[in-house]
């Protein structure tokens, strides 16, 4: 487990590699700050704090994450939502709170992505093992689901990020 803090004066990128799933919508988004041929990875000064944030706020899995030295924390999506990716991993957006069969919780955040396969090493979390397995879900399971530049391939298909 991995995890790492990027730091600018005004600005800190949390990084968590146990959450990502490598969908590579950071790198795609911005790829000046997010690169994974260099090291380290992240490079927060190659770009605006606003545009670091936005790009930061479109990874799937939370696994990117930032606090603001003098700002507002990252607002949870209202309502909170839940959408199953065609043969992938349910992504949840809002205030989440997970809670094992006891009701501890062990995680919030405002972003995941929670296996559907049974597969995952890191249950309730997606690792992308829905890819190795060939998860297929059933047609009635996605019906309604919003298309967008960064939904079902990217969440399915294992890009680096």
């Amino acid at each position: 487990m991995v995890r790492r803090d990027y730091e600018s004066g005004e600005l800190t990128v949390h990084w968590d590699s146990t959450r990502c799933i490598h969908s590579g919508i950071c790198l795609r988004g911005l790829p000046e700050v997010f690169d994974t041929r260099r090291r380290p990875w992240v490079t927060i000064a190659a770009a605006e704090s606003a545009a670091i944030v936005a790009a930061v706020e479109r990874c799937p899995s939370g696994a990117l994450e930032y606090t603001l030295r003098h700002g507002p924390a990252e607002q949870p999506d209202m309502p909170t939502t839940v959408i199953p990716w065609p043969n992938g991993p349910l992504y949840v957006r809002g205030d989440v709170e997970v809670s094992d069969r006891h009701g501890n919780l062990f995680r919030t955040g405002t972003r995941m992505t929670l296996c559907r396969c049974g597969h995952s090493r890191n249950q309730p979390f997606c690792d992308m093992s829905h890819v190795e397995v060939g998860f297929r879900d059933y047609p009635q399971a996605i019906r309604g689901v919003r298309e967008s530049a960064e939904t079902p391939s990217d969440l399915g298909g294992g890009s680096e990020g």
